[in-house]
């Protein structure tokens, strides 16, 4: 059973597929790691976040678990992300590895931008969670500020729709739901009632199988 859940930052389509897999004692991955883990080489490298062919090279390299989740999840990492992953090329050298992730003896759940769309179009189950700007703002500057960081509103919620709009209108593997994807809106759902939702879905897409 392969899971796709797709949706923008904030939405809790992450902490819902750390939920779903382990209801069903399944493998995760958070995609969106691998780009974050991407931009944050090359920041270590002092390289630029545009040099595409660079990008490439780190991307290439990367392995699936190799992540300090705490420093890849900071504010400055998930806009550095956004700029890397809008890279063609980029997404073409982690498409394998994530296919690979996929199709791991009893299936996986898989969460980023582009999995019911482009990684895993033939997914059993797929989900697209959202939420408005507005309540996705208050729960990353609520998140940032549980880890001693920083929290401007007004800032986030800049950030959050700029990078709405980058994923969104990129060339390649655009942020959108696929055509058979099940919508989740959270804008009024505590994280429990989503993962409950997000959890009938499945259960729903598993008894039409």
């Amino acid at each position: 059973m392969i899971i796709a859940i797709d949706g923008p930052a904030a939405s809790g389509k992450g902490t819902i597929a750390r939920r779903i897999a382990a209801h069903y004692r399944l493998s995760h991955l958070d995609t969106g790691l691998l780009y974050r883990a991407t931009a944050a080489a090359l920041i270590a490298e002092d390289r630029d976040l545009y040099d595409e062919a660079a990008a490439v090279a780190v991307a290439r390299g990367l392995g699936l678990i190799d992540f300090n989740d705490a420093t890849l999840r900071t504010r400055r990492m998930g806009e550095a992300a956004s700029i890397v992953a809008a890279m063609p090329l980029v997404r073409s050298a982690l498409i394998e590895a994530q296919r690979a992730f996929a199709a791991r003896p009893g299936g996986a759940v898989l969460d980023g931008r582009d999995i019911g769309t482009v990684i895993c179009p033939h997914a059993g189950v797929k989900i697209f969670v959202t939420a408005s700007a507005a309540a996705r703002a208050q729960r990353r500057a609520l998140e940032l500020f549980q880890h001693g960081e920083r929290a401007d509103y007004d800032a986030i919620l800049a950030d959050i729709i700029r990078r709405d709009a980058r994923d969104s209108n990129r060339a390649v593997a655009p942020l959108r739901p696929a055509d058979d994807a099940v919508t989740l809106d959270t804008t009024h759902l505590g994280i429990e009632a989503a993962s409950a939702e997000a959890l009938r879905i499945v259960e729903a897409a598993r008894t039409k199988v």
